[in-house]
């Protein structure tokens, strides 16, 4: 089992203070200082995206996304920086229902978010078909509410999970990164496309075992987030997984360094704490 009082300590030790406001409200809902919320949508071009570089003028897909996921943590995506940024995601949809990185990226981009590379594009349209997906609601509720899935983006959302549907295998494998599966199978659960989803969730479960402490953070605390049942069997293993690689210290291993090991560990807060009302 997770020792989730030994994780909490991990973040409030290591992290600064929006690390801090994120665990204060993932655990309680506790409202987050204004200037926290101010800090943490920094850097946010005119035209709605984040940059993938500091003081850079072109938004990026993926660290638009990386910054939706923590104003998620926030409370923050019905706020006008989120709103924003999730219109300029909508905006930039292609027409296949695809997304892919500006080209001016190209020399700055990881190999994930690649302009023009197709194992790139899946995985840009699934994440950001999962942020619209999950934050449409909250980002347009100024007008009529809209309860279909997306909201206001429901046919962005839905144009996004028919792409990514067309090119899955037969045996539920997708063609690009690891972490693009469980943002498809998000996507798709949610569209209520459910035996498209159950494939990818079972390609996920086999391959659990072999993954890192980070990416089964990413992968339940996404599946958690558009309401996949904790019982589910995908679930139950990653719990496992992540008991299993716990540290002594609390924290979990990031990918990228251990300087982002706060984030990894408060994504596994995220994937294994009892539900609440703040998602």
């Amino acid at each position: 089992m997770v020792d989730m009082d030994a994780a909490i300590g991990f973040v409030v030790a290591h992290g600064d203070a929006v690390d801090r406001a994120r665990l204060s409200r993932l655990r309680t809902g506790a409202p987050v200082p204004v200037e926290l919320l101010d800090a943490a949508e920094a850097g946010q071009t005119p035209d709605g995206g984040w940059p993938a570089v500091l003081d850079g003028a072109v938004g990026s897909v993926d660290a638009t996304c990386f910054r939706l996921a923590e104003l998620d943590d926030l409370g923050a995506l019905g706020r006008p920086a989120a709103r924003h940024a999730l219109d300029w995601l909508a905006a930039r949809q292609l027409p296949d229902g695809g997304w892919d990185e500006d080209p001016s990226l190209a020399g700055l981009a990881p190999e994930w978010a690649r302009p023009g590379d197709p194992e790139a594009r899946f995985y840009l349209t699934a994440n950001a078909g999962f942020w619209l997906t999950v934050a449409g609601l909250d980002a347009r509720a100024a007008g009529p509410l809209d309860h279909r899935v997306g909201g206001a983006y429901a046919g962005v959302v839905q144009a996004a999970a028919h792409a990514v549907a067309a090119q899955l295998t037969p045996d539920g494998g997708w063609p690009s990164f690891l972490p693009a599966g469980w943002l498809s199978a998000a996507v798709l659960h949610r569209q209520e496309m459910y035996y498209e989803s159950a494939r990818i969730q079972a390609v996920l479960a086999e391959r659990i075992p072999r993954m890192s402490p980070a990416d089964v953070a990413w992968l339940a605390a996404t599946l958690r987030r558009v309401e996949v049942g904790e019982e589910q069997w995908l679930l139950v293993s990653a719990r496992r997984r992540l008991a299993e690689t716990q540290r002594s210290d609390g924290g979990w291993d990031s990918d990228d360094g251990h300087q982002f090991d706060v984030h990894t560990t408060l994504r596994a807060i995220r994937a294994c704490r009892t539900v609440t009302s703040t998602g």
